[in-house]
C-alpha cells in the first residue's frame, strides 16, 4: 500500500494494475460478506474485496470532485505542525475558529459507496489528527487557560461543533433489531450520547439509559430479554376503546425492565441523554419529546409506557411523575398521550436545538415505513427497472395522505376523524436520517409483529441489526469521533476540576 504523506508532501499514489481474479473468487466474499457473523470477520472481508477488486486506490487518491481535498490537506498540516510543535496556544485558537462539521463535504455518502470498507485516506487522516490534537490539548498545559476556563473551551466548542444522535423508531417486536444497531455502535465506541426512541425504540433507547458503562454489555445477551408484553385482552375490550392487547401486562414488563427512575435519575445515572416521543389524543396539544430535560421528574416507565400505547392496541396513558416526597403523582392529569410513531417517530429538529445535534443515525423498523425506505436520503440512484415500483409507491404514498386530510376534516365520527388525522401525520413524517439503518423484512417477520419474541427471534435480529450497521461505520466514524472525543475531554476536564475544588476544600 503506498504512502500518503512524507512529511508534508502529497505523494500521488502508484496504481499498478493487478492480476485478473477470478470472478468466483469475488462472488463467494461477497456472499460471506452478507453472513458475517462479526465486525471484525465483516472488516477482513470487506478489505479483502477492496484488494480484488482494487479498490485500495481510489483510497490512497487524496483527489476527488465530490469533496475538497485541499482545505482538508491544508488544516490536517497545520494542525499536526502545531500539535508536534506542542504550540498548545496556537493549537487551541485553530479548533477554536476552525474546527467545523462536514468540513470539505468530507461527510458526503458517495465516498463511502467506493469502496466496501472506509474512505478516503486523507479523510481518515484528517478526523484522526482533530481527534489527536483535542486529546493533546486536554492532557497538556494551556498558559492562559486555567482548568475551569479550558472546561468552559471544551465546552464552547462542542456546541459550536456539534453531536451525533442515535435516533430509533417503532416497530413493536421487531424493535429487537435496534439492539444490534446499538451493540455494534457500543463495540465501536460510537454510540451516542444522545438517544431518543418512539414505542419499542424508547424501551431500548431506556434501557441505554439506566445502565452504566459496566452493565451496557449484559443487555446484548439474548437470553437476557425473556419479554412477554403482549397479552390478548378480547375483542370487547378493542371495540370499545380500552385496548385489545392488557396495557397492565405491558406495565409490569417495562416498570420491571427500567426501574423507577426519573428521567433526571436515569441521566444522572448513565451520563446518556434519552428522550422519549408521545403523541396527543387532545385537540390543540402537539407532540412532545419527553427528557431529562423537558421533564425531569417524570418517571421514565410511564413515558415509555404511553410511547408504546399503539392505537387501538392499547388505550391512551395517562403520566406519571415523581413529587418532591418521592411519591407517584399525576403529570399533568387531564392529558393523555399515546405511540410517539404516530405524530413525530424521529424528531430530528426538536434534538437539533435541545442538543445541537447535527447528525441523525438512525435505525428503523416500522414495518409500515421499511419497504419504502429504499432510494432515501443520498442512497444509490434508482436503476431504469425499479421505476415503476417507485412511481407506484410515491403514488400510494400520496393518495393516502389525501384521502386521510380529507377524512380528517370531513368525517362526522370523531373515531373517524381522529384515525385519519393520526394517519395523515403518519403519512406526512420523514422516517429517515443522515444516515438510516434499516432491516431486510421477509413475511415472517410481519407475522411476528405482535408476539411475544422468543430468545432465538431476538438474537436473529440483532444480528440483522449489526450486518445493516457495519457497512455504514466509516461513515459514522467520520460524523461522530470528533464528538465523541470532545464530550470524553469534558468528561476529564469535569473530573479535574472538581478533584482541584475539593483539594482546595481541605486546605481552607
Amino acid at each position: 500500500m503506498s504512502v500518503l504523506y512524507i512529511g508534508y508532501s502529497y505523494v500521488k499514489p502508484e496504481v499498478s494494475p493487478l492480476p485478473k481474479h477470478n470472478q468466483e473468487q469475488i462472488n463467494q466474499l461477497k456472499k460471506y460478506l452478507g453472513s458475517a457473523t462479526s465486525y471484525e470477520q465483516w472488516k477482513d472481508i470487506a478489505q479483502s474485496l477492496d484488494h480484488l477488486e482494487q479498490r485500495e486506490a481510489w483510497k490512497d487518491d487524496i483527489q476527488s470532485d465530490i469533496y475538497n481535498y485541499d482545505v482538508l490537506l491544508d488544516r490536517f498540516k497545520s494542525l499536526q505542525a502545531d500539535r508536534l510543535a506542542g504550540n498548545t496556544e496556537d493549537l487551541a485558537r485553530a479548533l477554536r475558529e476552525g474546527l467545523h462539521h462536514d468540513l470539505g463535504n468530507m461527510g458526503n455518502i458517495r465516498l463511502y459507496q467506493e469502496s466496501y470498507f472506509g474512505t478516503k485516506k486523507l479523510i481518515e487522516q484528517y478526523v484522526e489528527e482533530v481527534c489527536l490534537c483535542i486529546e493533546y490539548l486536554c492532557d497538556n498545559l494551556v498558559v492562559s487557560m486555567t482548568s475551569s476556563q479550558k472546561l468552559d473551551f471544551f465546552k464552547t466548542v462542542l456546541l459550536s461543533f456539534g453531536r451525533p444522535a442515535l435516533l430509533m423508531s417503532g416497530g413493536a417486536s421487531l424493535g429487537a433489531f435496534h439492539l444490534g444497531v446499538a451493540k455494534s455502535l457500543w463495540e465501536n465506541d460510537l454510540l451516542p450520547q444522545v438517544i431518543t426512541g418512539s414505542s419499542a425504540g424508547s424501551i431500548i433507547a431506556s434501557v441505554l439509559g439506566t445502565r452504566t458503562d459496566e452493565e451496557i454489555p449484559e443487555l446484548f445477551d439474548p437470553e437476557a430479554h425473556s419479554l412477554h408484553p403482549w397479552r390478548w385482552k378480547g375483542l370487547f375490550s378493542g371495540l370499545s376503546g380500552r385496548g385489545f392487547m392488557d396495557q397492565r401486562q405491558l406495565q409490569r414488563v417495562i416498570r420491571e425492565y427500567l426501574g423507577e427512575y426519573t428521567m433526571e435519575e436515569a441521566y444522572e445515572r448513565s451520563g446518556r441523554s434519552i428522550n422519549v416521543t408521545v403523541s396527543p389524543v387532545q385537540h390543540h396539544q402537539k407532540e412532545r419529546l419527553l427528557s431529562g430535560i423537558t421533564t425531569p421528574y417524570l418517571l421514565l416507565w410511564s413515558a415509555v409506557l404511553a410511547s408504546c400505547a399503539v392505537p387501538a392496541i392499547f388505550p391512551p396513558v395517562k403520566l406519571q411523575k415523581k413529587d418532591k416526597h418521592g411519591d407517584t403523582a399525576p403529570y399533568m392529569p387531564r392529558l393523555r398521550w399515546v405511540d410517539g410513531s404516530v405524530v413525530s417517530d424521529l424528531p430530528v429538529e426538536r434534538l437539533m436545538h435541545l442538543y445541537d445535534v447535527n447528525y441523525s443515525i438512525v435505525s428503523q423498523t416500522n414495518p409500515h415505513v421499511v419497504p419504502f425506505l429504499k432510494d432515501k436520503a443520498g442512497s444509490q440512484k434508482t436503476s431504469f427497472a425499479e421505476i415503476p415500483m417507485a412511481w407506484l409507491k410515491a403514488e400510494l404514498k400520496f393518495r393516502s395522505k389525501g384521502l386521510s386530510d380529507y377524512v380528517r376534516k370531513n368525517a362526522n365520527s370523531q373515531i373517524l376523524r381522529q384515525s385519519a388525522g393520526q394517519l395523515h401525520a403518519m403519512m406526512s413524517q420523514t422516517y429517515y436520517g443522515d444516515v438510516t439503518i434499516a432491516p431486510n423484512y421477509k413475511l415472517r417477520h410481519y407475522m411476528k409483529v405482535l408476539s411475544n419474541p422468543s430468545s432465538e427471534f431476538i438474537q436473529e435480529l440483532m444480528l440483522e441489526g449489526e450486518r445493516s450497521t457495519w457497512p455504514k461505520m466509516s461513515m459514522i466514524a467520520t460524523h461522530s469521533r470528533i464528538s465523541k472525543t470532545l464530550e470524553k475531554s469534558i468528561a476529564k476536564l469535569k473530573n479535574d476540576v472538581r478533584s482541584h475544588r475539593a483539594k482546595l476544600s481541605i486546605i481552607a
